[in-house]
């Protein structure tokens, strides 16, 4: 599968979970938590692949070192929110305002990534360079 292909299909299943946790409200605590957990996990993995083996690929094109070095900083920032979520119980009344944060910070990520991260990474890899990478990645 194409590099590109994969990561835009994990960020579609990430949009919709962001979406489905974005409509929770306090009262709902358990669907906040099993969704918290199913976007932790998921986040996870997408970061792993991206920072052990498309991000050093794509770095190492002096056109693209830029967008992958605040790619980079995108993930840690989202780790850390993530982090206080966790530590913050589903029902205190922050929860639901760190919640947010994290989204919109996703969010943000994936659209420098889908734009002008994706555009470097079509311009500096062919189509067989993404199919290996996106190999490489599954």
């Amino acid at each position: 599968m194409n590099a590109i292909t994969l990561l835009t299909e994990d960020h579609d299943k990430m949009k919709k979970l962001l979406s489905e946790l974005e409509t929770t409200t306090e009262r709902g605590v358990k669907t906040r938590a099993e969704l918290f957990s199913t976007i932790k996990g998921e986040l996870t993995i997408h970061e792993i692949i991206e920072e052990e083996i498309f991000y050093p690929t794509l770095k190492q094109h002096p056109k693209a070192r830029e967008i992958v070095l605040e790619g980079y900083q995108e993930h840690h920032v989202v780790d850390l929110v993530m982090r206080e979520l966790e530590d913050c119980p589903v029902d205190d009344e922050s929860w639901g305002a760190k919640a947010m944060v994290m989204i919109e910070n996703v969010r943000h990520h994936m659209e420098e990534e889908e734009g002008e991260m994706f555009q470097k990474a079509r311009s500096v890899f062919d189509r067989t360079e993404l199919e290996d990478l996106g190999d490489r990645m599954e």
